[in-house]
């Protein structure tokens, strides 16, 4: 649970608050508890998956065994894609709360956040620092530990408590209104705002299962727990970061939210109600807590090429290592694509958006994975066994849609394009090997996954005809409706073509080979 705990609260808090106000305005709380209650769905589903399956890369690897190669290949490059996007989103937090020093203020866009010319060259140095470090095979930060989740714990805590102490205005959550932009803005909070993005984290406890005394009781307690204690955080920053601010700061609206400072929240709020030694220990955090974890998933990035490899999706390039045992293609790949990240989507908020798609998709596949195992290995052993379990595997799936959809069209068709993308370049490779016969070609199942272009092609179509970004022409309401009944199908659909249980039980036999260590 301290594992999953640590990795929940992270760098999302420095900015979550701010953009979740700004978006729903005191009924943010709300989107926090939304948020909170569907990490908790698809987390229970994941912790009977990684019970029965305690494997590495397991959300990756749990279609390819239900679905065959081809779902494989999809919800793996959806995973690196959620990779290769969680550093430059640090890089930028740190950029962002670094216009507090004067020689840093000209590094960001006044008006909307975006990065300056100056800017993203201080974003590509950052993003270079990782991968050195990284080449130097330092793995200080690669883990988190006890004391760095302390650290981790305190300090939001700390702005908590100190700044409510003597700041704290109830009138505040009634000003302009407790929801001034009505369900829609609650809604498109959860996902557009960073809240999904804050509260991921879970599955550091279920990678951890196998060491477990009672996985049974255990990994339903860790999941929960954490969620649990990371939502409590992210609410109590909520309702502070509301009622601390003077009203000056929100006398036109909580869209137009301006107070000195605003460039790092919270550091900022701290000074503006006095707090200044505070605002250090915050300036402190934002710059040690987004390194870490960007450190971290530049490795992380390179790991996931090095498996999509290994499985015969990508060139073999990306399975060469250095002296260090670290994959150094698969690394250079992690900088270009971070670098380019910048481009399309310069402010924090964006990236956020773009991640917690590429997220959620990807833990979209453990419902419909669960939904077979159910059905064509209903005698494996399971460690944890989900209750109502054939029930709350499509409501997650259900769910998981959601969050996409609420992510908006604008955020939505990039992430189209990039999945287009991974299927030039990951199924061009695939024809290649299987034309020269080379003997690691992957083995494509079409059939088991032909529900796969249905599925993706039809959430774009419903988010472009959509009220969040789209065209419009689904009410709200409305379109939620549309949202389940079409997962729905699919959900049942995919269920109903997955692979045979003995194509499934070859699958799982298969020797697979353990992730390259780092020395």
């Amino acid at each position: 649970m301290w594992a999953s705990v640590g990795s929940i609260i992270g760098s999302g808090w420095l900015y979550g608050a701010e953009k979740a106000v700004v978006a729903a305005g005191p009924a943010a709380i709300l989107s926090w508890l939304i948020g909170a209650v569907a990490i908790v769905l698809l987390a229970l589903v994941h912790a009977e998956l990684g019970g029965m399956f305690p494997v590495a890369g397991g959300t990756a690897r749990y279609p390819h065994y239900a679905f065959g190669g081809l779902a494989g290949m999809s919800f793996g490059w959806f995973s690196w894609l959620q990779a290769a996007t969680v550093a430059p989103i640090e890089v930028e937090a740190m950029i962002g709360y670094a216009g507090h020093w004067h020689w840093a203020q000209g590094l960001q866009h006044a008006q909307d956040g975006t990065l300056t010319t100056s800017g993203f060259v201080v974003a590509v140095l950052l993003m270079a620092v990782f991968v050195v470090v990284n080449f130097l095979g330092v793995r200080i930060l690669a883990h988190t530990n006890s004391a760095a989740t302390w650290w981790k714990v305190a300090v939001p805590l700390a702005a908590i408590f100190i700044i409510a102490a003597g700041n704290f205005h109830p009138g505040n959550f009634t000003e302009h209104g407790f929801a001034p932009f009505g369900a829609h803005g609650v809604l498109s909070a959860v996902s557009s705002s960073g809240i999904i993005f804050a509260l991921l984290g879970f599955e550091q406890a279920i990678q951890l299962a196998g060491e477990s005394r009672d996985p049974q009781r255990d990994l339903p307690r860790a999941t929960i727990g954490s969620v649990a204690i990371g939502a409590a955080i992210y609410v109590l920053l909520q309702v502070v970061f509301i009622a601390a601010l003077p009203l000056s700061s929100f006398a036109h609206g909580w869209t137009r939210l301006d107070y000195p400072g605003i460039s790092g929240p919270w550091a900022g709020l701290a000074t503006l109600v006095g707090l200044g030694w505070l605002s250090v220990v915050l300036y402190l955090d934002a710059v040690v807590s987004p390194a870490g974890t960007g450190l971290i998933y530049t490795t992380a990035t390179s790991r996931v090429s090095y498996g999509l490899a290994r499985n015969g999706y990508a060139p073999k390039l990306f399975v060469r290592t250095d002296a260090r045992g670290v994959p150094w293609f698969g690394l250079i790949v992690s900088f270009v694509t971070g670098v380019v990240c910048f481009l399309p989507f310069p402010s924090w908020q964006q990236l956020v958006s773009f991640i917690t798609s590429a997220s959620v998709l990807m833990y979209a596949g453990a419902p419909l994975a669960y939904g077979v195992f159910a059905d064509r290995l209903p005698h494996r052993a399971r460690p944890y066994r989900l209750p109502a379990g054939k029930a709350l595997s499509p409501l997650s799936f259900v769910v998981a849609n959601l969050i996409i959809y609420w992510s908006t069209w604008d955020t939505l068709w990039r992430l189209g394009v990039a999945i287009v993308l991974g299927y030039v370049l990951l199924g061009g490779y695939a024809w290649y090997a299987t034309r020269k016969g080379l003997p690691d070609a992957p083995r494509l199942d079409f059939r088991a996954a032909r529900w796969l272009p249905v599925y993706l092609l039809g959430m774009g179509v419903i988010s472009w005809q959509g009220g969040f970004g789209g065209q419009g022409h689904l009410g709200l309401w409305w379109d939620i409706l549309v949202v389940a009944v079409f997962s729905l199908a699919v959900y049942y659909w995919a269920r109903a073509c997955a692979s045979p249980s003995a194509e499934i039980e070859r699958s799982i036999e298969e020797v697979t080979v353990e992730e390259v260590p780092v020395h």
